[in-house]
């Protein structure tokens, strides 16, 4: 990359795409009109892309272009892809705070619990639960893993369940309508999961949720809640889609079918790799086996903390469950 980061305004958004095309045919596509800052596909954790991705720019106008030139581009037959700007948002709105929360006390904590929070604009009044405030941040990519990780930090740190959720903040241009709506032919989830792939960005793809080690909360925000609670060591992992094809499931029935005691999981956030994988070493012990099982695994991040951190359970169930099988 030879020149400045890109401003706002110079990302798009790309929808409709094959859930068999990859970035081998996406970038050097998009790379056509003008040259890539990054590049994001959105993954599932099988492998397969979700449908979506975003493109960067060196500046709006070459954004403009790509609009202009590759909406409704057919990648496969029946397969029009849809190209429009990104919004690129900013700003969250975080809710449900206690009533005694002061904004400087309030921006202190998130600015200790995330990464780029530039200024807090707390609301309370008639028609508002509680108390809620507005978060600007410096980045969407900082916005978007605050909104990962700030539901879990504020349970873990002081009890406290908030809602976090984007605040809506821009107007569409009026000399920039929308592309034409065309009959929609591929899946269009909603732009949550972490990236595939990232060309230049300035900084990784992907910032480790904040699950092993809670940092230190100034104290004035702890009386405004009730002081930080002890830290809490999350229980085994229970899918919503329960069946013993799950690891967890398989060793808690075998722990359960041979009398050992149910296995007690130590996950530690370890680091994160260059290609968005987060890496944790993990301490798994059963009462009725002396040695505990330990090791390290791999997985990509979650929607939220809890998430992230039930996925590297799962691999940790599934390492030990190949050793006590391979004994």
């Amino acid at each position: 990359w030879d020149g400045p980061a890109p401003g706002a305004r110079s990302e798009v958004f790309i929808s409709q795409i094959p859930r068999d095309a990859y970035e081998d045919l996406l970038i050097p596509l998009f790379s056509s009109v003008g040259p890539l800052w990054e590049f994001r596909l959105m993954m599932n954790f099988s492998g397969q892309n979700r449908g979506f991705a975003y493109a960067k720019y060196g500046s709006p106008a070459v954004a403009t272009d790509a609009i202009r030139l590759l909406h409704g581009h057919m990648l496969q037959p029946g397969f029009r892809l849809s190209v429009r700007r990104s919004t690129e948002k900013r700003h969250l709105c975080v809710g449900d705070l206690p009533a005694a929360t002061r904004q400087e006390d309030l921006l202190q904590v998130l600015r200790v619990l995330t990464e780029g929070v530039e200024r807090v604009s707390v609301k309370a009044g008639p028609g508002i639960e509680g108390v809620s405030a507005i978060v600007a941040f410096s980045s969407h990519h900082a916005a978007s893993m605050a909104k990962k990780v700030l539901v879990e930090a504020f349970k873990k740190q002081f009890a406290l369940t908030i809602s976090v959720k984007w605040q809506s903040t821009l107007k569409p241009s009026p000399e920039e309508p929308l592309p034409p709506k065309k009959p929609s032919e591929g899946f269009l989830p909603s732009p949550v999961k972490p990236p595939r792939h990232i060309l230049n960005s300035p900084r990784p793809s992907v910032l480790p949720p904040r699950l092993a080690r809670p940092p230190s909360v100034p104290p004035g925000f702890c009386r405004a809640v009730g002081g930080p609670t002890a830290p809490q060591h999350p229980p085994p992992s229970r899918s919503s889609t329960t069946s013993y094809s799950s690891p967890v499931m398989l060793l808690h029935k075998m722990c359960e079918a041979t009398g050992v005691g149910q296995p007690l999981y130590d996950m530690y956030y370890s680091h994160a790799g260059p290609d968005g994988f987060l890496y944790f070493t993990y301490k798994v012990c059963i009462p009725g086996i002396t040695t505990a099982f330990k090791g390290l695994v791999m997985i990509l991040p979650g929607s939220t903390a809890a998430t992230t951190l039930e996925e590297a359970q799962r691999a940790a169930a599934q390492q030990v469950l190949q050793r006590v099988y391979n004994n």
